[in-house]
């Protein structure tokens, strides 16, 4: 199964956050059979928040990116297709990172690991 990691979701498994990860979560990030993946908008996303002061992290975005190379998490770029699969997005969500996620998912047929019940409302499947 291929899983696209909500920005949130990376942030706790990278940082050994267990306790805000559901034990379905973090099985399914932990199977070694699944390949998972994190969008290049996850790293925007932090960038700006953290810039903006709206959100403190413990790791620099170059050891969040070793740490992803070191467990295997693979690098999800944004394609033109997936930016083409926002124009058919209702406005269920209205956060822009999150609704490129979405799109991402839809376009790449992949699970979402996210607790943001919002992305249910997508043709998506969701894992927490």
């Amino acid at each position: 199964m291929n899983l696209l990691l909500d920005t949130h979701t990376l942030i706790w498994f990278s940082g050994g956050n267990q306790k805000m990860l559901s034990a379905k979560s973090r099985s399914a990030i932990e199977d070694i059979t699944n390949d998972k993946f994190v969008s290049i908008a996850s790293f925007w996303e932090i960038a700006i928040k953290a810039s903006l002061g709206k959100l403190s992290v413990k790791k620099s975005l170059s050891a969040l990116n070793n740490f992803m190379d070191e467990n295997g998490i693979i690098l999800l770029p944004v394609l033109v297709e997936h930016t083409i699969q926002l124009l058919n997005l209702k406005f269920h969500h209205r956060d822009p990172f999150d609704r490129l996620l979405i799109a991402q998912a839809i376009e790449e047929n992949f699970h979402v690991v996210t607790r943001d019940k919002n992305f249910s409302l997508y043709n998506i499947k969701t894992i927490w």
